[in-house]
């Protein structure tokens, strides 16, 4: 069942591919599922990704037969969109392909070379780009809507766990379990108003005729829409901060905002396009600076905090809920792993300084207070406390239930996709040239003739 996942990966380097195959690929139909169509190109297209990637194992024709069975089982999945009635907009798969257009550009650096590249225009491009993800998205709502219900039992995460074999249990990396109490330094209203001065005076010479696109450039504090003339791209409801996103639904084509004030700092907005609950905006964003002498008196408090607690004054949940300025003061200042959501982290997943400081700590042990940035991305200082550690080991249930969990619902998943594409394979018509009849697949396909 795994190929079929890797479907989903491979499908939106596909295009890419089709400008390196080398020789072209008279197309063909090989495969109709329910009513739709597979193509020669798809899975040359496809096998040429995984070389590429060093994903080759095996003949050229059974990896041919893999991606194939791998394409059957995604058409499988549109027929059942079709069926269901999911459907995604025009609006959310172009915004899609604008953000890919956009990742694809920087890595080859230029409009001009992505076009050389593909050995298509940029219209070109996006005409397929923009079926591929919509297959894709359709794909990818069918899975959600099947794993809707699908949960697992403790039962069932210990028999997962107890099934594998003893000598093949996987061997976890250490494990921190961190808090931390966060000082930001003050921001006074002259640092604020100096900042919107200069944001207004960049409007009035924006309104005088200068364009709005060359100042982002050359003054935005953006650095992932700066250098793009400060353009975001198609972006929904929900997506922006709460100001921001108020101010941009508002503006008119070609309309700029009133400066703008966010958690990230202050705005100003140019609406380029919308399209129904879409908008691709511009903007130039301008931070307030931490003065150095702020910076110092939270690296002070925070010293004088860290007293306390070494004297026993004070405990270090009870300085956290008191004085740290960020909103996890509530839950006792406890690090959540964004990719788990547990509170324990590898080494690799935290942030570099905090790696380095805990990796040299005893569990109990308070840091000194060091540098950070917020999510608002401004300097700070904060407080790191180790509450836990684990060592490296094999996985077991009392250590590493989450990480466990997680195998036993990924198996179930499988599973239920596995009973579904076995009972639709047998139902739905399929057909397949004489060439691919042949095939090892692994489900029992039912072929019309």
């Amino acid at each position: 069942m795994k190929r079929f996942f890797l479907t989903i990966i491979f499908a939106l380097g596909v295009v890419l591919m089709r400008a390196q195959q080398e020789p072209q690929v008279i197309d063909r139909v090989v495969a109709v599922v329910g009513q739709n169509v597979i193509l020669q190109s798809d899975i040359e297209a496809q096998y040429i990704q995984m070389r590429l990637q060093g994903g080759i194992k095996g003949s050229a024709s059974s990896i041919r037969c893999e991606i194939l069975e791998d394409l059957m089982f995604q058409k499988l999945m549109l027929n059942q969109a079709e069926m269901d009635s999911i459907t995604v907009t025009d609006e959310q798969v172009n915004s899609e392909v604008d953000r890919l257009v956009r990742y694809f550009i920087s890595q080859l650096g230029s409009q001009e070379n992505l076009e050389k590249y593909y050995k298509k225009t940029l219209p070109e491009i996006k005409e397929e780009l923009f079926r591929m993800r919509k297959d894709q998205m359709l794909v990818e709502q069918v899975q959600q809507t099947m794993m809707t219900n699908v949960e697992v039992t403790p039962a069932e995460v210990r028999k997962c766990y107890y099934d594998i074999p003893h000598d093949s249990i996987p061997m976890v990396n250490s494990k921190y379990e961190i808090a931390h109490l966060v000082k930001k330094p003050a921001i006074t209203l002259d640092q604020k108003l100096e900042v919107k001065d200069r944001l207004y005076k960049m409007r009035k010479r924006i309104l005088d005729g200068e364009r709005f696109s060359t100042l982002a450039l050359l003054y935005s504090e953006d650095p992932g829409s700066a250098k793009k003339g400060g353009e975001l791209g198609f972006h929904g409801r929900g997506e922006f901060a709460p100001e921001f996103e108020a101010a941009a639904f508002n503006l008119r084509d070609g309309e700029i905002s009133e400066v703008i004030e966010t958690e990230f700092g202050f705005h100003i907005i140019q609406m380029i396009e919308r399209r129904g609950e879409f908008v691709n905006v511009r903007h130039i964003l301008l931070t307030v600076k931490v003065s150095p002498e702020a910076l110092q008196k939270a690296y002070d408090e925070l010293d004088s905090i860290a007293q306390l607690i070494h004297n026993d004054s004070i405990t270090f949940d009870e300085a956290v809920r008191q004085f740290s300025d960020e909103k996890d003061r509530i839950s006792g200042g406890i690090l959540v792993n964004p990719n788990t959501g547990s509170t324990l982290f590898d080494a690799s997943e935290l942030d570099q300084q905090v790696s380095f400081t805990v990796n040299r700590m005893q569990v109990g042990e308070l840091s000194d207070p060091v540098p950070m940035k917020t999510t608002e991305n401004k300097d700070a200082y904060r407080l790191l406390y180790l509450k836990r550690k684990t060592a490296p080991h094999k996985a077991n249930l009392n250590d590493d239930y989450t990480i466990i969990r997680e195998w036993a619902m990924q198996q179930k998943r499988e599973e239920v996709i596995n009973k579904w594409i076995a009972n639709k394979s047998q139902k739905a018509y399929i057909r397949v040239i004489d060439e691919f009849k042949e095939c090892d697949f692994m489900f029992d396909w039912k072929f019309a003739e």
